[in-house]
């Protein structure tokens, strides 16, 4: 074969060997080579050798090469042949030679002679940059390897892992046959051996072999890396490469999950008891014995070991996750004593009663029992966060709550001799803000700081945008918790029933309004954020299931976690409520805590008034990404969005007849917007997310206080649902009507009517809204809705636009109506008043010729005069008695 004498050279030396160390040989040659003229011991200098490159063959026929080497400035010869290599062979000169092909006849033979042969891409390289000529010891076709230390394991054929050295060469890279640390890739054959182990231990990648031929077959690509990431990840070994799944005690819904999940990740599933299984994956909450002896080839593992390999992208060492059998001698004893054949024995109870005090104890569930506040049913009913049905604190399961990661407190706490009511509340506040602030911890130190954990296994899990908005403004809120907290368990230790509480949370009152609002306003967005992420990135998926799973979350979801801040004030709230009530008159914490129930009413109140702020904005920026064209000061910190009803138009205006017109009822102005004829493309943001495409196209943005008079058209036979906007735009000496024909089912044409004449009248500060509300006869105003929904009206206004589209063709001017209709009455009053000027009279020329050369007046021109006059001449005469 032709790669034998590519692989071995003269001197028998296999490109098997550790390349590091001929490289380090060839390095230190090379340095004293630089600084010879330096050392004591060399008398003469060496002679300076000057670099020349022989194009061979094809190669001097490639322009763009011989360019290069003349950016660069390096002689060059043409070779046609290997016999004219003796006549080119010269002491002046260091011989480089380009070969287009590393695998034909003329390159085998400059490879015995130990030639330095180099590819086109690492001179056209060299040219991009402005750099000369690498040394290198090898051949090096080109450069998309360069800096690459790679690591091979579980290759059986000697030949292919020969090809496979080969080209990492002839691509710049670097073999080393043991692993350690200064290896950047391991090409892995399989997913067992040592090497495997310390790659994923390490957090290297784990490559396949194909990786390096699709590198070698874009080496022509000048700009091409191997090492990228959006390259490299096509070829990493997936986690369950060489693995075949079996299920055990998921339900049905999981196990499909999960199935599903071992296929994407490049493994097998198959039954329970299949013997060509390497893999059982446990329930161990569920699955107390296994249901058959398994064999010894075969792993039986627990679920975490399914999902922590997903969340590495690698296939996690098996020994750490093995399933075992779960036998606890304390849990044996208790389960005997819970069976007691004589439960009236009171040395039996006694006895029973210590042994679940004590499995209480060791379990440290909280710092206190939980007690149930007799208030809990009471609210306070100052806004949607206090609605205490929601979110009660009596509802939260003290079993789950997640074992504290902080500091565990400084003293136990003393039991006064006569337990006063107000110490019992005082007990309970301190007991829930101490499990509050676990929750926090756990949240913080279990979730979002491996998130943001640098130099993650398998490259980052979420971007750190998407970590922002799940966890926003939690660490401050742990923060200022924290610290209510320690006071808290500072009073209740130095307990004094007249110790003001209130006070504590006065003193926090400005840090809870910076922080609340911000996490509770966009909690929605945090959720949905989860989910989405949840579904559309697998290592994120199994990163939650491994976390959720720890005891620490007492078996809640992320979401289920993060919405106790959303749930906290308003449990404080009532809290400090009862306590009010167990206070007596005299002690003056009764004031203090009076001022507090006020401040946190006052922080809810804020965060309930910017969440409708919030939603509202949104709101308008949904109808900005809805409406194409739409202005952009429809956008403003007082503007909020109203109502939105479906309309048909029944006049010319503001669009044609029959048109599906959407109106946005703004509290200070009217979007007006037609349903686009052709929808364009969708919307792609810069973070890659997607919005559908602009349904509608903008008409008009009308302030309010144009509107003169709301018209309420009186229903007959010929017209059904009917109203009319009397407007007088500033542009305008006349009025115009708008009429429209409403077809929202779920809005009544009354109770619209009344909601616009409400806003129209705030507008322009009029008390009487009524008086806006005119009814009228539809022939009064020659408004009838008969056959707009027919297949003839339908075609009729196909007609009309395509008749417009043709008229529109075949016009040289492209002006508007509003600019023709300007051009026509400036016209006229220059021929009345005085002789028109040039221009005018290229305008006239250019409308007289657009119209005749159609042979027919132009309805565009004609018509128009005609229709505003006569138009103008119906309002005037209708709305005479309305002004």
């Amino acid at each position: 074969m032709a790669d034998n004498s590519v692989l071995t050279s003269t001197t028998g030396r296999t490109s098997l060997a550790d390349s590091s160390v001929f490289d380090s040989k060839v390095t230190e040659t090379s340095k004293e080579d630089l600084f010879i003229g330096s050392t004591s011991y060399v008398e003469e200098e060496m002679p300076q050798v000057e670099t020349r490159v022989i194009l061979v063959q094809e190669a001097g026929k490639q322009e763009e090469l011989i360019k290069a080497l003349k950016e660069i400035k390096v002689p060059f010869v043409k070779m046609e042949s290997i016999e004219e290599f003796k006549s080119l062979d010269s002491p002046e000169f260091e011989n480089v030679f380009i070969v287009m092909d590393f695998e034909d006849s003329v390159f085998n033979e400059l490879y015995k002679t130990d030639c330095r042969v180099i590819g086109p891409p690492v001179v056209l390289n060299c040219a991009q940059k402005g750099e000369p000529l690498p040394f290198a010891c090898r051949p090096l076709y080109c450069a998309s390897m360069m800096n690459l230390v790679l690591c091979f394991t579980g290759f059986r054929k000697k030949e292919e892992l020969v090809r496979l050295v080969t080209l990492v060469h002839h691509m710049g890279g670097v073999i080393r046959k043991d692993f350690n640390s200064k290896v950047t890739h391991l090409v892995a054959n399989c997913t067992q051996g040592e090497k495997f182990r310390i790659a994923v231990s390490l957090g290297t990648p784990i490559m396949k072999p194909e990786w390096i031929y699709k590198a070698w077959e874009r080496r022509n690509e000048q700009d091409f890396c191997a090492s990228v990431d959006d390259f490299r990840n096509e070829f990493k070994v997936p986690p369950f490469q060489d693995c075949i799944l079996s299920f055990l005690g998921f339900s049905d819904e999981e196990k499909t999950n999960m199935e599903e999940m071992t296929e994407m990740q490049g493994g097998k599933h198959l039954p329970v008891g299949d013997e060509r299984c390497t893999h059982l994956i446990v329930e161990e909450s569920i699955v107390k014995e296994l249901p058959f002896e398994p064999l010894k080839k075969l792993y039986v593992v627990k679920q975490e070991w399914f999902w922590g390999s997903i969340q590495m992208d690698a296939r996690a060492g098996e020994t750490m996750y093995l399933y075992e059998k779960a036998n606890t001698p304390e849990l044996k004893k208790s389960v005997s004593l819970l069976s007691l054949n004589t439960p009236n024995s009171n040395r039996k109870r006694r006895r029973l009663k210590e042994t679940l005090a004590q499995l209480s104890r060791d379990t440290d569930i909280s710092p206190f029992p939980p007690c149930k506040r007799p208030s809990a049913e009471h609210s306070l009913s100052i806004g949607s966060l206090l609605d205490i049905s929601n979110t009660p604190e009596s509802s939260i399961n003290y079993g789950e709550t997640p074992k504290s990661c902080t500091k565990s407190s400084k003293n136990s706490t003393p039991v006064p001799s006569k337990q006063s009511a107000r110490w019992q509340v005082a007990k309970e506040l301190y007991q829930t803000e101490s499990n509050y602030v676990n929750i926090l911890a756990t949240i913080i130190q279990l979730f979002q700081v491996p998130l943001e954990e640098e130099g993650q296994r398998g490259g980052p899990i979420l971007a750190p945008e998407e970590i922002k908005t799940i966890f926003g403004s939690i660490p401050d809120i742990f923060d200022v918790h924290t610290k209510i907290k320690d006071d808290l368990e500072d009073l209740i230790v130095n307990w004094d029933e007249s110790k003001s509480i209130g006070d504590i949370f006065l003193k926090y009152s400005k840090d809870l309004v910076k922080t609340y609002p911000p996490f509770v306003n966009f909690f929605e967005m945090s959720k949905e954020t989860i989910i989405k992420c949840e579904k559309q990135k697998p290592r994120f998926h199994a990163f939650l299931k491994i976390n959720q799973a720890k005891p620490e979350c007492g078996r809640q979801s992320l979401v289920e976690l993060l919405i106790r801040p959303v749930q906290r004030l308003p449990s404080v709230a009532l809290l400090l409520n009862d306590l009010k009530k167990h206070t007596a008159e005299e002690n003056p914490d009764k004031s203090t805590l009076e001022k507090a129930i006020g401040s946190l009413k006052e922080v809810m109140t804020h965060i309930n008034e910017d969440k409708r702020k919030t939603e509202a904005q949104k709101q308008i920026f949904d109808v900005v990404y809805e409406v194409d064209g739409c202005p952009a000061n429809l956008l403003s910190s007082h503007r909020s969005l109203v109502q939105r009803v479906e309309t048909v138009s029944l006049g010319e205006h503001p669009c044609d007849r029959g048109e599906q017109v959407t109106l946005f009822l703004f509290n200070d102005c009217l979007e007006i917007a037609r349903k686009r004829h052709k929808v364009i493309g969708t919307f792609r943001s810069p973070h890659g997310q997607t919005r559908p495409p602009a349904s509608l196209k903008h008409i008009h943005l009308m302030p309010l206080s144009q509107i003169k008079k709301v018209l309420d058209i009186r229903e007959t036979e010929d017209c059904h649902n009917a109203f009319a906007l009397l407007v007088r735009p500033p542009t305008e000496q006349a009025n115009v009507l708008l009429s429209f024909q409403m077809t929202s089912e779920e809005l009544l044409k009354e109770s619209w009517l009344k909601m616009l004449c409400r806003h129209v009248a705030n507008t322009i500060c009029k008390a009487d809204a009524e008086n806006l509300i005119y009814t009228a006869d539809p022939e009064s105003f020659e408004v009838n809705t008969k056959d707009m929904d027919s297949t003839l009206s339908r075609a009729s206004r196909a007609i009309k636009k395509t008749s417009k589209k043709v008229t529109r063709a075949f016009s040289f001017s492209k002006t508007p109506k509003r600019a023709l209709r300007r051009a026509l009455m400036t016209s006229q009053g220059s021929v009345e008043g005085r002789s028109p000027s040039s221009n005018e009279k290229h305008v006239m020329s250019r409308l007289s010729s657009t119209s005749s050369l159609a042979g027919i007046p132009s309805p565009s021109l004609v018509s128009l005069p005609s229709f505003f006059e006569r138009r103008s001449h119906t309002l005037s005469r209708s709305t005479t008695h309305l002004i």
